[in-house]
């Protein structure tokens, strides 16, 4: 088999090297850059398997650097793990919409680091190739909200008033897994397991952050999904229904 290969891009020489020592002992080929404007350079010379992304960069951020990776067709299915000490929702929020995979805050544990990147990989197959979960019990179809949203799981399509939107792997998996019990309430931890199974170890803010990406692309359908503090979600069957 291969080499799994990786692209570190951070412009701090010790987080670098961190990232590069702990990742080689786990069996991947790691080489890193300093910068954005040279990342897109190597990558286009020779495309990695997966990209650690540092979102604070000294010349083209992380986010452009996402973003200028995901719309060029060469590159787009190349899965990307960002990397960022602010640790703030927004940029979260917003590279996750972009297409990257997952993120890691600074400072982070070297398990954590390790455990990130593999999920990631075993969720996209090997090199980088998405994987859908297998759902055997998925009905052709689901329709919500007077069928203005309609989901389905064999074509891994969702529309929104006969409009197809664009979701990652785990948008769609999260919709769909909530879609299939309308009104009933689902914990983090059953969604994390639901979409990625249950020896994935992910935080449970990882759900929160997709969810508020989700909701943002479904416009207003989006309040289809709803939060129960202290609980996790569920999905409600109507946009009119009441809030608790």
């Amino acid at each position: 088999m291969p080499t799994i290969t990786m692209l570190i891009i951070e412009d701090e020489p010790d987080i670098a090297e961190l990232m590069r020592f702990h990742l080689h002992r786990e069996g991947f080929a790691v080489r890193s850059v300093h910068s954005g404007r040279v990342a897109l350079n190597e990558i286009e010379r020779n495309p990695p398997d997966l990209i650690l992304l540092d979102l604070m960069l000294p010349d083209l951020d992380g986010l452009e650097v996402c973003r200028r990776l995901k719309r060029v067709p060469q590159t787009a299915d190349i899965p990307i793990v960002m990397v960022t000490a602010k640790g703030e929702e927004a940029d979260i929020v917003t590279g996750i919409e972009l297409g990257a995979d997952d993120y890691i805050t600074k400072p982070f544990s070297p398990r954590v680091l390790v455990t990130r990147v593999k999920n990631v990989l075993r969720r996209r197959g090997d090199k980088g190739q998405a994987v859908q979960p297998q759902q055997p019990d998925s009905p052709a179809s689901i329709t919500l909200a007077g069928g203005t949203l309609q989901i389905d799981p064999g074509r891994h399509v969702v529309s929104a008033y006969g409009s197809a939107v664009e979701l990652t792997l785990t948008e769609f998996g999260i919709l769909h897994y909530l879609a299939k019990h309308p009104g009933f309430v689902r914990t983090r931890d059953q969604i994390i397991a639901a979409v990625h199974g249950r020896e994935t170890v992910l935080s449970s803010r990882t759900i929160d952050v997709h969810v508020t990406a989700l909701r943002r692309k479904l416009g207003d359908l989006g309040e289809l999904i709803q939060t129960v503090r202290g609980v996790g979600y569920r999905i409600k069957e109507s946009a009119g229904e009441l809030e608790e």
